[in-house]
């Protein structure tokens, strides 16, 4: 579809939802397989057993009620699943959830979504480019509201253009089933309203699965959301570790691999080491994608930074006009005292790869002229990141390409 804004281009596109579906299915499959199974299959040491595990003391589990497995160390690695708010009748109606979604059988006519995070945005996206009339209920006062308020606005207009009808501001009251349909009541900013939809999914958060495993038996603390609580070393009592979606947030899959690494690394060595969250980089995969590492301006001001900030417009990046997708912007904070870069946050095509430069600038706490003295390819979207560096210290519309 992108490729019709190219003058002498004409495309057109079509698709089968089901093969759509049973593709994702096979790449998943041959993934977990791959990448997973075959893996613990070469490890002669490690025994890979299926079943539901329980605590019954601190050196002992059951799995299914049946099988008994003794140890002196544990590592708790049982992720999240979504939470389910306690909305009346919401337990009453077969809603979707970010897996169910994704084994409908077809396009539904019309999709509600409560929540407007990262993963309500992707699957709004998703079947709104499929066909399907979709509504998003978020009750914050904008969408992805972890992110910079600017990426969000940026955002919320694209999908707006599209068709996606994003209500901010609201709360989901009531869920009932209707002539074939739901029934989904709200409040829009204090006012009662009725909505219809054939669909509802759930998008409002992740719950850690710590119920169902005997954590009675242990001395094991638990959060507000039933995350366990961990020390820096992700230990949770005398001898038992945690790593993953379980210990709350952030809830990324990099980030349960390195803390699965260090729990392991702690559970059996001398040499403890710590999880370090410093430097944690995320993206929100939609069209056009987010990507973001360090600070937002927000957080930097709580730190005690006197911070600066700068963002500009993705039509100032000549790749971007190109290309002929303009649609985003780049932002950066800094210590307005040292110069040194404490965030970036790109709202653009391909920005799930671009922040990987952001995550070195941070990580080597580079300053504004390391970042502008480094030579980068000209035509890229990643002179995005030089640009916005630039504009601290003079106007970037008035530049040459590649202007030093």
């Amino acid at each position: 579809a992108k490729l019709q804004k190219f003058t002498g281009i004409d495309s057109s596109t079509s698709f089968d939802y089901t093969k759509i579906i049973e593709g994702k299915n096979l790449l998943v499959k041959t993934l977990q397989d791959e990448k997973y199974e075959k893996v613990l299959g070469n490890l002669s040491n490690v025994k890979l057993v299926k079943g539901n595990a329980q605590f019954v003391s601190k050196s002992e589990i059951i799995v299914d009620g049946k099988e008994s497995y003794k140890g002196e160390k544990y590592i708790i690695a049982t992720g999240s699943s979504t939470f389910i708010p306690p909305i009346e009748g919401l337990i009453k109606i077969d809603y979707l959830t970010n897996i169910t979604a994704l084994q409908l059988k077809r396009t539904p006519s019309s999709l509600t979504i409560l929540g407007g995070g990262a993963l309500g945005v992707e699957f709004a996206q998703l079947f709104s480019r499929v066909g399907t009339k979709v509504r998003v209920f978020e009750m914050m006062d904008k969408i992805v509201p972890a992110e910079e308020p600017e990426i969000s606005d940026f955002l919320h207009k694209y999908l707006s253009d599209e068709g996606i009808e994003i209500l901010v501001k609201s709360k989901v009251t009531k869920v009932e089933n209707k002539n074939d349909n739901l029934r989904i009541t709200a409040k829009i900013e204090g006012e009662e309203k009725i909505f219809n939809s054939e669909k509802l999914l759930i998008a409002a958060g992740r719950r850690a699965n710590s119920e169902n495993l005997g954590l009675k038996h242990l001395d094991i603390e638990l959060g507000r959301k039933g995350e366990i609580i961990v020390d820096e070393f992700l230990k949770a009592s005398d001898n038992i570790w945690a790593a993953g979606d379980v210990i709350g947030e952030p809830m990324l899959e990099t980030v349960a691999a390195r803390e699965g690494m260090i729990a392991g690394n702690n559970a059996i060595s001398d040499d403890q080491k710590k999880m370090d969250f410093r430097i944690i980089p995320h993206a929100i995969f939609t069209d056009p994608q987010i990507g973001s590492v360090g600070l937002t301006d927000l957080e930097a001001n709580q730190k005690g930074f006197v911070c600066s900030c700068r963002t500009i417009p993705l039509e100032l990046v000549p790749k971007a006009s190109i290309i002929h997708d303009t649609q985003g912007a780049i932002k950066m904070v800094i210590n307005y005292e040292t110069e040194e870069i404490l965030g970036i946050h790109i709202l653009s095509d391909g920005a799930a790869d671009l922040i990987h430069e952001g995550v070195m600038i941070v990580e080597n706490k580079m300053k504004l002229d390391d970042v502008i003295n480094i030579l980068h390819v000209f035509p890229t979207l990643s002179e995005g990141i030089k640009l916005v560096a630039q504009s601290f210290k003079r106007d970037i519309s008035k530049m040459t390409c590649c202007a030093e």
